[in-house]
């Protein structure tokens, strides 16, 4: 399986079709509901529009938060279907690219420790690399401008290592000449992860452990350091149903993913963990505002849709929805989707996850992404 997540652009073309939140019409069957997470944070209005909104049988979890504080932390359906384990607040999920964030922020640790620039071309790092690469940036691969070509890589649990990784990236043919054009690349990621253990002299997790997680108060999240309940990571399910494993009992190295996959997927995290990310966002503890302010900047242009244009910055995307600026990245694979959103202006945030995005010929969770994220965000502002 290859790694995937929507394009940028698909994701703004979901927010310009659906509009402003609002139940959905109709009357879908009312979602199984988490009864064994008593941890769970309840608001009853997004409780209300959920049972209204989602279709039977998937599992996951639904979080917002308003001015720094949880309004709903709450699972609906299973993480374990066969177990019968239900969804909750402290799951533990493959967030997919979403991981990128973290990768983009651990850039800007070492930015402002002074150990690299975002413009040091990428030679400064992995040594001499080939002459259309030299122009190749640490600013190009955070925002897919680089012009590296995944369809070079290979499957996420192909046992390949850093330096295998690289050589397939410095062979590969580029789309553009770098800084030309967007090209969404799960390799440029990868090579990020590659430059932060080689500028950092340490592994891309423990860095990310170190530097962002542990500060955080984030002791959920992670590959291999966290220590995880048995049964807490949820069980993906494919569009039949069939039961998938857990994300880290596929080929992983001993210290994680391979690196088709380190650095641009693969972390695992608890929704209740990625709230508290959001709220070290808010300060500047984590990360100084400068760096905040260069990590949300809408840099490349992704495309338009309706009026509403969409960029990438480090990894984020940055656009506009009926409530006002938004700051996002979803995550998915064939089996499991999220999306993490935050509208600055109302210092919200929504994030849901899944661990069975669709079912032939029944559901699909992630052409109702847009419908839930807004209509989440609408009821956690009130």
């Amino acid at each position: 399986m290859k790694a995937s997540i929507r394009s940028a652009l698909s994701f703004i073309v979901a927010f310009g079709v659906a509009g402003a939140g609002g139940a959905c019409g109709g009357a879908p069957e009312v979602a199984a509901r988490s009864v064994g997470d008593m941890d769970s944070l309840r608001s009853p209005a997004i409780d209300s529009f959920l049972d209204a909104t989602l279709p039977k049988g998937p599992g996951g979890t639904v979080v917002a938060a308003r001015d720094g504080r949880l309004v709903h932390c709450a699972g609906f359906g299973f993480a374990d279907r066969e177990k019968k384990i239900p969804a909750g607040c402290d799951t533990a999920y493959d967030i997919m690219s979403i991981t990128k964030q973290f990768t983009a922020a651990a850039i800007m640790k070492l930015e402002t420790a002074g150990r690299l620039r975002t413009t040091d071309p990428i030679g400064r790092f992995l040594g001499p690399v080939p002459a259309d690469k030299r122009r190749i940036t640490v600013h190009q691969l955070l925002t897919h401008t680089s012009g590296l070509d995944d369809e070079q890589g290979g499957d996420d649990y192909e046992p390949v290592s850093r330096e295998r990784m690289l050589g397939v990236a410095m062979k590969s043919r580029l789309q553009s000449v770098p800084g030309a054009e967007f090209h969404y690349s799960n390799l440029g990621y990868s090579v990020l992860a590659a430059i932060i253990e080689k500028v950092s002299g340490v592994g891309y997790e423990q860095f990310l452990a170190r530097e962002l997680f542990a500060p955080s108060g984030m002791k959920q999240t992670g590959y291999v350091l966290p220590r995880w309940r048995p049964g807490q990571i949820a069980v993906e399910y494919d569009e039949k149903g069939e039961r998938q494993g857990r994300p880290n009992e596929h080929p992983w190295a001993t210290d994680g993913p391979y690196w088709f996959l380190r650095g641009n997927g693969g972390i695992i995290s608890t929704p209740r963990d990625m709230f508290r990310w959001h709220r070290a966002l808010e300060g500047d503890s984590i990360l100084s505002g400068s760096a905040k302010a260069k990590m949300f900047t809408p840099y490349a242009y992704v495309g338009v849709l309706n009026g509403s244009k969409y960029y990438y910055g480090y990894g984020w995307g940055v656009t506009q929805t009926s409530a006002g600026p938004t700051i996002t990245h979803t995550g998915g694979n064939d089996w499991s989707f999220g999306d993490f959103v935050r509208f600055p202006r109302q210092r919200t945030m929504v994030f849901w996850i899944t661990n069975h995005v669709q079912r032939e010929g029944k559901w699909n969770l992630e052409d109702l992404d847009a419908e839930l994220t807004l209509g989440i965000e609408e009821r956690a502002s009130r």
